[in-house]
Order: structure tokens, then C-alpha cells, then sequence
């Protein structure tokens, strides 16, 4: 009776272990949320134009291009794993704000994207993306800032690795995909498992540029763990924005005063000089 049992349970646990094994881009990609472009950059007022980025291996990327006047430079922006670009449009005016040009892409199979997403595919994603800012758009490379949310962190972090960019920023990141898995899914031997690596921390020991990373103590899907570890492996030039709320809450554009610390972190790797304080801030 009590092998019995055992046996029926093991076999039910085999079962869940072969799903999750089989059908991890599930867990991983949420492309479906949201799915239709609902606005543009227009319902905040932005000017921007609507481009396809073409990747190496012949997807089509559906981007924006955001300037901004007396730019201080350009930021691509990485999105997280649910949604698409139109779900975003406080990013970009934020950047607009900051007085930095945005270009903003959704991975292959989000949005209008062509294709399906897949971990090496959307690192395609990235270098196509920075490769049409770089040559089609001709932005200098040292002039351009690399932004990436939740899932984006890691894309960010990958290309930040083999490029040169004025600064990365990592927003609610995870360090890697077998550690967040682990976390959230205790249960199941996710390390043994796992088909994704998204190895946001090794990524970022090897960036060479400036990095801000920006993380909620009160973040329920990402612990603040992860930006901590992400903050220390940081080799350059760093900062940290310790944010609130949970993470599809603690948004670093929320409050006023993330907004200026990550305004100033920016400016400072654009050495762009410091305003003079005025009375009330002395």
C-alpha cells in the first residue's frame, strides 16, 4: 500500500519534471500579454518613427525611435519578458525627459515582431538592434546607453559584455535564469532542468563600461538578492537606486527623485557638467 503510493507520486512528480523540462519557453516568454500595439509614443506627445530592424538570420523587428531635442545621447531599451514595446511608453518619456533619444525594439514573436523567441534568438535580437543604431542610424557608440528590464537585464548585460556602450542599467534583473527558477520553483530540480541560462551575472563581470543597477527591497518576483549580487560583480564605475514596490510596481520612472539619480548617473558618464544648485536645494 505505502510503495504503492510512493511509486504513484513519484510518477506524478516525473510527469511535472518532464512538463517543465518540455515546455519551458512557457514559463520564460509571455509574449501573448498584451499582445496588439493598444498606443504609440503619441498619446504622450512624443514625435517618434515606426522602423523593422532585420536580424541576421532574417527576422523582423518592430522598433521605435524616439529623438529628443539637444539629445545627450541614446538609449537602447531591452523590455521585459511580458508585453511589448507599447506597454513602455513611461521609459520613453522618461529618457524624452532626460533629454536622451530612445530606440526601443520587441524580441522576435512580441508585438509585430516576425518569429518565435528563443535565448539565442533574442541575443540576435540585440545585435541587430545595435548594429541598426550603430550603422543604418550611424550613432556613435560611445554615445549610447544600454537599458534592460527584468528579462532585459540580461539581454542587456550580454550585449553590454562584447560591446563598448556609454553605461549599462540594469532594472529589477535577475543574475541568472537557473537562480530565479530555483527560487520560485524550489520543488523541481530547476538547475538539472533548465534550458535557458540568461547568465546575467557572468555577463556583467565582464562589461567594461559604467553600471547602474536599480532594484525594490519589496520586489515578489526578482528578489532584491539579485541586484545586489549584480551591483557587486560590477567591475567599473557603479551605482545603485534602491527602489519600492513590488516588481511590476517599483519602476525606477515612479518617483521623481530615481529619476534624478539615474539622470545624474548618466550625465556623469556623458561628463556632462553638474547644474549649480539653487538656494532651496544648498
Amino acid at each position: 500500500m505505502v510503495w504503492s503510493l510512493v511509486a504513484s507520486l513519484a510518477a506524478v512528480y516525473g510527469a511535472v519534471v518532464i512538463l517543465a523540462y518540455l515546455f519551458q519557453e512557457r514559463l520564460v516568454y509571455f509574449p501573448q500579454v498584451g499582445r496588439g500595439i493598444a498606443v504609440t509614443p503619441q498619446a504622450y506627445g512624443l514625435g517618434y518613427e515606426a522602423v523593422t530592424i532585420s536580424t541576421a538570420d532574417g527576422e523582423k523587428l518592430s522598433a521605435w525611435w524616439v529623438p529628443a531635442a539637444e539629445a545627450r545621447g541614446t538609449v537602447l531599451i531591452f523590455h521585459g519578458n511580458a508585453g511589448n514595446i507599447s506597454q513602455r511608453l513611461d521609459y520613453l518619456l522618461m529618457f524624452n525627459r532626460l533629454r536622451y533619444t530612445t530606440l526601443i525594439v520587441d524580441y522576435r514573436g512580441y508585438g509585430t515582431s516576425s518569429g518565435s523567441p528563443s535565448e539565442e534568438g533574442t541575443y540576435r535580437d540585440a545585435e541587430a538592434a545595435w548594429r541598426w543604431l550603430t550603422v543604418e542610424r550611424g550613432v556613435k557608440v560611445g554615445d549610447i546607453v544600454l537599458f534592460g528590464e527584468s528579462l532585459g537585464g540580461a539581454i542587456a548585460a550580454w550585449l553590454a559584455a562584447r560591446v563598448t556602450p556609454r553605461a549599462l542599467v540594469l532594472a529589477s534583473s535577475f543574475t541568472s535564469v537557473p537562480d530565479l527558477g530555483a527560487q520560485v520553483y524550489p520543488f523541481l530540480p530547476v538547475r538539472l532542468i533548465s534550458r535557458f541560462s540568461y547568465d546575467t551575472l557572468s555577463a556583467v563581470k565582464a562589461v567594461k563600461a559604467p553600471v547602474l543597477v536599480a532594484h525594490s527591497r519589496d520586489d515578489d518576483i526578482v528578489p532584491f538578492a539579485h541586484g545586489r549580487r549584480l551591483f557587486e560583480a560590477a567591475q567599473g564605475p557603479k551605482a545603485f537606486i534602491e527602489l519600492r514596490g513590488g516588481h511590476n510596481e517599483g519602476f525606477v520612472f515612479a518617483r521623481p527623485e530615481w529619476v534624478a539619480q539615474l539622470g545624474a548617473f548618466l550625465d556623469q558618464q556623458a561628463n556632462i557638467p553638474k547644474p549649480p544648485m539653487n538656494a532651496d536645494e544648498r
